[in-house]
């Protein structure tokens, strides 16, 4: 049996890059394309909720956009009630729908308008059409006097983060484990080799029943260039594989910030893949030339989306 599931664990991810019609699609473009850049995508299980983070070009601002469905129809976005003021990104749905992790350089106390280092928060509610609770910072041990990113939480509690100043970190970035026992967090824990390396590790999504973890990595040797997703697998004695590239999936551009939806088998992520090409054939006309600015696929960072078997 150990030997067929390291074989399994070994084929699987050439199965997924095998697979011949997958197809990469913009999300939401009418919504997504009212900003200059948008990065991060979370799915309620209902299907009728969705949060992403607007940001400027240069990232000088950041807020967590909602926007729900009425009807069949998504309706038009609006800030998050819990954003607007501070830098806040990176929402995540739990698997229950009824906790929404998030990011922000808010400061902890109601007293000072201070911002401070990025913190991982959450809301709560009681069930899926209650109102969310105040943001909670979700406190020590998780959160350092450093940065953290990119909450993911699987379905026993298990947390999954990016820190740069966590204890034993392998390199630049690495994605962390913090897991739930006794109804508390414990110290968080780097994972392993397979993952993480001297470089940046970063955005990890992990399954409801930690089956797999996507993640992103930065400029690797078996990378298509800048950041791309990669994609562990977890034996039954509980190690995690070696991570393969999502080749199918991933651009020579930066690509990064996954989110799988289980219900649809869709792969939702972030990048800043570039369709417009050189063209010196023709001159072109102002409406021509904004047409091509303006196209979804234009270099800034969008949401694009996936069916695929994972």
């Amino acid at each position: 049996m150990k030997k067929i599931a390291v074989l399994l664990l070994a084929i699987i991810p050439q199965l997924i890059n095998s697979q011949k019609k997958i197809v990469v699609q913009s999300v939401l473009p009418q919504i997504i394309s009212k900003f200059p850049a948008v990065r991060d995508f979370t799915i309620s299980p209902n299907q009728n909720e969705i949060y992403f983070t607007a940001q400027g070009y240069a990232g000088e601002l950041s807020t967590i956009i909602k926007v729900v469905k009425k009807e069949d129809q998504w309706s038009a976005p609006e800030v998050a009630p819990f954003s607007g003021q501070y830098k806040d990104l990176e929402a995540m749905f739990s698997p229950n729908g009824l906790k929404l992790y998030f990011v922000s350089d808010r400061p902890n106390e109601h007293t000072t308008k201070e911002t401070k280092n990025y913190d991982i928060w959450y809301l709560e509610r009681s069930s899926i059409d209650s109102d969310w609770s105040s943001p909670i910072n979700i406190g020590s041990p998780i959160n350092t006097a450093g940065d953290e990113f990119y909450p993911s939480v699987a379905k026993n509690g298990n947390l999954y983060f990016t820190s740069t100043t966590a204890s034993s970190t392998k390199g630049k970035d690495d994605i962390f484990i913090s897991k739930w026992e006794d109804n508390k967090y414990v110290e968080p824990v780097s994972l392993p080799e397979t993952i993480n390396s001297e470089g940046y590790e970063y955005n990890s999504y992990i399954a409801h029943d930690e089956s797999f973890l996507i993640f992103g990595g930065y400029n690797r040797k078996n990378g298509l260039g800048s950041g791309d997703l990669y994609i562990s697998y977890k034996d039954q004695e509980g190690k995690w594989s070696v991570a393969q590239n999502l080749i199918k999936i991933n651009s020579d551009k930066m690509d990064y910030c996954p989110f799988y939806d289980t219900k649809t088998q869709t792969l939702y992520f972030t990048s800043k893949r570039n369709s417009i090409r050189d063209d010196f054939t023709q001159s072109k006309n102002l409406k021509e030339l904004l047409g091509l600015m303006n196209s979804y696929e234009n270099g800034l960072s969008r949401i694009y989306s996936s069916v695929i078997q994972l």
